[in-house]
């Protein structure tokens, strides 16, 4: 995609595309077509550890859109988390199948999330994070009175037993593929659309944005929603493979705490980046998860450090450094040579 502009008497050319935009997209569809096919192939132990690094991929990539794209920075996306899978165990006890209710249990979370935003939305910076984690509390303290839920101690969908466990672990793999691949294909899109240029001018300065024009409680709307219904997914799909539903589990601050480290290990505001990070932090729990409390300190120290000597991440420090971009998140001017 280029266009031309002219520039105090200099040619322009404005540029979305990188060099390697192109053959970077065909090879990420390639790889998906290749996890397609792992249940056919490899063991039942690696279709599941996929599946949870799909649910980290998710909630790493919507942290990043709602934090990284928007400057809306939330410590309550566990709140979606939870109402993604709550929901779902609620439509599939309403006697829905259990598939189909996890997607439509994700969309009933981004109606909620249409009307949290009505409110969540008019606090600003550290109010915001704060008001988010308060409606995360709440949520789960109204999820707990549900008898099925029988509070803290949590029920289990017991539904998923009829299905073989081979079927239900390869099912459980390609709704997860298929989720992570349609909302990175979603963010994607977004980020370089009207409303993502308008996201990054609010983050920017949302009083000029304002002043411009632009629509900004519709955009940070859209924005919010968008992360809600990514969460939510998660959510559900985390329920699958689980089977059980605690609200501690499900509600709990960890989730907000793990998509912030991945974000912060992977790269703010970069696309790549937050899949990196849920990468990273996939392998330290695979290595390190064993060891209980050294584990968490390991994943604070790695966070410190990040932040200390490399704030831009991972993905952050190649593009800044290497100049090296995969996928295109934004417009580039490029001199033109005059004849």
């Amino acid at each position: 995609m280029k266009q031309f502009v002219q520039v105090n008497s200099a040619a322009f050319t404005t540029e979305r595309w990188y060099q390697v935009g192109r053959p970077a997209l065909l090879m990420g569809a390639l790889l998906l077509v290749v996890l397609a096919t792992v249940p056919f192939w490899s063991s039942g132990l690696v279709v599941d550890k996929l599946t949870t690094l799909f649910v980290y991929i998710l909630l790493a990539v919507m942290w990043n859109l709602l934090a990284g794209y928007a400057g809306l920075v939330s410590v309550g996306q566990q709140a979606f988390f939870g109402l993604g899978a709550y929901f779902a165990l609620r439509l599939v006890e309403m006697g829905m199948s259990p598939y189909p209710a996890f997607f439509v249990g994700a969309l009933g979370c981004a109606v909620i999330a249409l009307f949290i935003s009505v409110f969540a939305l008019r606090f600003k910076d550290g109010e915001f994070a704060i008001a988010m984690w308060v409606t995360a509390e709440v949520i789960r303290i109204l999820v707990m009175f549900d008898p099925i839920v029988q509070g803290e101690t949590g029920t289990s969908l017991l539904v998923m037993n009829q299905y073989e466990p081979e079927f239900r672990r390869n099912s459980n793999f390609w709704f997860g593929l298929v989720a992570m691949a349609g909302m990175l294909g979603l963010v994607l899109w977004l980020i370089n659309s009207r409303i993502g240029a308008a996201a990054q001018a609010i983050r920017d300065d949302e009083e000029a944005a304002n002043s411009v024009g632009i629509r900004v409680m519709r955009v940070k709307q859209i924005i919010f929603v968008v992360a809600a219904f990514g969460c939510a997914l998660a959510g559900a799909i985390w329920l699958a493979s689980s089977v059980t539903f605690q609200p501690r589990t499900y509600f709990g601050v960890q989730w907000t705490v793990f998509m912030l480290f991945m974000v912060l290990v992977g790269g703010l505001r970069t696309f790549e980046g937050p899949i990196i990070g849920a990468i990273a932090f996939f392998l330290l729990q695979e290595f390190l998860g064993d060891y209980g409390v050294w584990y968490l300190s390991g994943l604070g120290v790695v966070a410190i450090l990040f932040a200390l000597y490399v704030p831009n991440g991972i993905w952050g420090e190649l593009q800044q450094r290497r100049g090296l971009h995969l996928l295109p998140t934004g417009v580039r001017l490029k001199l033109m040579k005059k004849d």
